[in-house]
């Protein structure tokens, strides 16, 4: 050990003076200072396991780079069929999407086709007075179209059940790969925030896991170096301090008691446990005591050393035993991630059934899907004729009413200019009679006294009068109709 500065003369003649309590109070100061050892012991012991803890850790981490290398490019690979499969099932979802569309449009299209055949009363002239008024849905059967519905909407069922299948096949499959990917801290996911130790400074981050035990197995060695050191040099003052006590009238007894009973490991030499030591001259006691008023000051400073030294350490072993946890720890990982990938592997191909089972299911529900969508629109057309057809039926009756007037008139015409001919014939008959009836035979001609021919007008058939409908339904019929031939 030694001072930024020397002790004067009078200082070291003072030492060399002092009474022998002075010299014992160093000495126990010495003894004291050697408990240091253990600190010695313990670095030392530190130094070893950041050795070991080194050595363990480089395997691991080379058996974990090895796992994650392959898991990551297995990942990648499942990535790629899982991004299949889910193609699978957005087209799917469009389709049926479409579909379900289609079939909103041709059900609200037949809805109000029946609606309107629901709201459409036929005309009471067109049905017998004792009858029931009815609409124009009252002449088909509802329970074909139920049943139609009822066809198609098992159909779209059946195709939404194959797909939410596919779509929780998917979901469990990605979950999966999460879980595995999580587990490899790949970048695709947020990252641990960095470990700092206090103590060190050093920072351990997550990724890239970079070492930082050989910086620090450096650093404690230097510290193990400086502290071993620091200990011999205690060592060599406790022996001074043994040999002044001894070169010290009266002091034979208490060095040899104080030397005993020191700390484990702690070697001072044989020659100082024996019998008094040689004698040496005043000079070299004089140059004794002044090595050991230098001494005697800086045993707090170079024990206060030791002991940051070995805070130090422990600090820096606190930073490598949690970075030895951390390597276990993303090794446990990957090896659960490994085993979570082998069970995927293992579920692999019922994965990919999946996406093919839909596909087979989805086609064949598409076709019947589109059978019956073609038997809605089919359907729809025909109800749509069938209310078109009632208003022609009412132009039909107006043009009929029409005929019938107009025959009515012809009739009346005809049947005034008969009844004229019939007056006038049967005049001039009476007259023909009266000039000249008297004189003639009667059964010279037997049709001569009979009455002019007069005739009746009535239908050749049995057919019924067209129905009594009113103008105004007939003109509404009539818009109706042309305004379709216009669309």
């Amino acid at each position: 050990m030694t001072s930024p500065s020397l002790p004067s003369f009078p200082e070291i003649e003072s030492l060399a003076s002092a009474p022998l309590e002075t010299l014992v109070s160093h000495l126990v100061a010495a003894k004291r200072s050697l408990s240091s050892i253990e600190h010695v012991w313990r670095a030392n012991e530190i130094v070893t396991s950041t050795r070991a803890f080194l050595e363990s850790t480089v395997i691991t981490s080379a058996r974990t780079s090895f796992l994650r290398a392959g898991i990551s490019a297995q990942v990648q690979t499942l990535e790629q069929v899982y991004h299949h499969s889910k193609a699978v099932e957005f087209e799917g979802a469009e389709e049926y999407q479409e579909v379900v569309r289609t079939l909103d449009e041709a059900d609200q299209r037949l809805k109000g086709t029946l609606a309107r055949l629901r709201t459409t009363m036929i005309e009471a002239g067109l049905r017998p007075e004792a009858d029931q008024r009815k609409s124009l849905l009252d002449f088909i059967d509802e329970s074909g179209v139920d049943e139609l519905l009822i066809s198609v909407q098992e159909a779209a069922d059946a195709a939404q059940e194959a797909h939410a299948d596919l779509v929780e096949t998917n979901s469990n499959f990605w979950t999966d790969l999460e879980r595995i990917s999580t587990l490899l801290h790949l970048s695709s996911y947020p990252q641990h925030q960095p470990m700092m130790d206090k103590a060190s400074g050093y920072a351990l981050h997550d990724r890239p896991l970079v070492s930082p035990i050989p910086e620090i197995l450096e650093s404690m060695e230097d510290r193990a170096k400086d502290m071993a050191n620091n200990l011999e040099s205690l060592v060599k003052h406790f022996d001074l301090c043994v040999t002044a006590i001894k070169h010290t009238e009266g002091g034979g007894e208490a060095a040899q008691r104080l030397a005993d009973d020191l700390p484990v490991g702690v070697d001072v030499g044989e020659e100082l446990k024996g019998a008094p030591p040689e004698q040496i001259s005043e000079q070299e006691r004089r140059e004794m005591f002044e090595v050991l008023a230098k001494d005697a000051d800086q045993v707090e400073e170079v024990v206060m050393e030791i002991r940051d030294h070995m805070a130090e350490m422990e600090g820096q072993f606190s930073t490598v035993s949690a970075y030895l946890d951390q390597v276990a720890r993303e090794h446990s990982d990957i090896n659960t991630a490994f085993k979570r990938l082998d069970n995927l592997g293992s579920r692999l191909h019922g994965f990919l059934g999946q996406s093919e089972v839909f596909v087979m299911r989805w086609d064949d529900e598409k076709v019947r899907i589109n059978e019956r969508m073609e038997e809605l629109k089919n359907l729809g057309d025909f109800y749509d004729g069938y209310v078109n057809a009632y208003d022609n039926l009412l132009v039909e009756i107006g043009r009929r009413q029409f005929m019938e007037q107009q025959m009515d008139k012809v009739l009346q015409e005809a049947m005034r200019k008969l009844e004229t001919l019939y007056d006038e014939d049967n005049a001039k008959r009476e007259t023909f009679k009266s000039n000249h009836g008297d004189f003639l035979p009667v059964d010279i001609w037997p049709g001569l006294t009979d009455a002019p021919l007069h005739f009746e007008v009535r239908p050749k058939n049995g057919a019924d009068k067209v129905p009594d409908i009113s103008k105004s339904v007939i003109q509404r019929a009539i818009r109706r109709v042309e305004g379709k031939s216009v669309l």
